[in-house]
């Protein structure tokens, strides 16, 4: 058992496959959000809340990416290190990458959807009330506007992480 063994090579196929299953099912959220603007009320509300809730299995995946790459350092029989600068600089950037989507990006996206479910709920507006749309709208797209600059940081912080998987800076 070691590097290259079966085991290593199963564990390594396995990183892969959760790394495309879990950012590959997030990365293009920002469509479904696109999606969601253009079908205002419940078509667009649907859109939103079986997005997030693919996300969040997605979520699991992400994790395992996590224990994987941990597990290929262990199984690799020294040839990978947390010391060697690839690998502790990616345990870094994941880890500072789940804060952002646990305490940014996520909370506002629970917003977003909370919001949209009151408008769906609401009914039309009462008679008598002022014209416009109701207060939720400039909420959601005021949050819209921070859930697409988070993404961004997440998207980047993933280039940056593949990057280093690929080049091995310190290997």
């Amino acid at each position: 058992m070691g590097y290259q063994s079966t085991l290593y090579n199963i564990v390594l196929i396995l990183h892969i496959l959760v790394v495309i299953v879990g950012i590959g099912t997030v990365f293009l959220n920002g469509l479904y959000g696109a999606e969601t603007r253009k079908r205002p009320g419940p078509g667009g509300l649907a859109i939103a809340q079986a997005n997030y809730r693919v996300s969040m299995v997605a979520e699991y995946f992400i994790y395992a990416i996590f224990v994987l790459g941990f597990a290929l350092v262990g199984l690799s029989d020294g040839v990978w290190k947390f010391s060697q600068t690839w690998v502790w600089l990616s345990v870094v950037l994941f880890i500072v990458s789940l804060g952002i989507s646990h305490g940014v990006l996520l909370p506002r996206v629970r917003r977003m959807t909370a919001l949209m479910e009151e408008m769906a709920a609401g009914g039309p507006p009462p008679a008598g009330a002022p014209a416009g749309p109701p207060p939720q709208v400039a909420q959601i797209a005021a949050l819209g506007q921070q859930v697409g600059a988070s993404s961004g940081v997440l998207h980047l912080m993933t280039l940056v992480i593949l990057s280093l998987m690929v080049f091995k800076p310190g290997a």
